[in-house]
């Protein structure tokens, strides 16, 4: 089933000039590239964004984190898009992922792991809806 999921490839990554590589593993895993920007994200965007972890001792951090540097925001499309993106992240500590994945390949730390993915396919749809127009997505 063909399906689309949202993706960032965080600060950590972009000032190390990932992008590409991260996006070689992306699609080389058979998810194509549907829209893509590159935005340095605003405290109100973080915020919101990441509103669900606002009680969490991390939020601050986490929003400050964010946007540090520039992020690029990404809708993925392909045949279970959003479990096969997560599969292809890996595990959000490095040390616990995959060989191959893009956080045992790239991600610092637990912190700073490089990207972010959707949970849910309604997250998704929010998470696409926060940074992209329909007329955006060009599948």
């Amino acid at each position: 089933m063909t399906e689309r999921t949202f993706s960032i490839i965080k600060p950590d990554a972009t000032k190390r000039n990932l992008t590409g590589k991260i996006n070689a593993v992306i699609e080389d895993a058979g998810l194509r590239i549907v829209a893509q920007r590159r935005i340095k994200m605003t405290e109100a965007q973080a915020k919101k964004f990441y509103e669900v972890h606002a009680e969490r001792p991390f939020y601050g951090e986490l929003v400050e984190t964010m946007t540090s540097a520039p992020v690029v925001v990404q809708v993925l499309e392909g045949d279970n898009a959003m479990a096969r993106y997560r599969e292809v992240m890996g595990a959000t500590n490095p040390e616990q992922a995959a060989e191959g994945t893009i956080r045992k390949l790239f991600a610092l730390n637990v912190g700073e792991n490089s990207v972010h993915g959707s949970d849910s396919t309604d997250n998704a749809k929010l998470e696409i809806a926060q940074f992209f127009k329909d007329e955006d997505i060009v599948g």
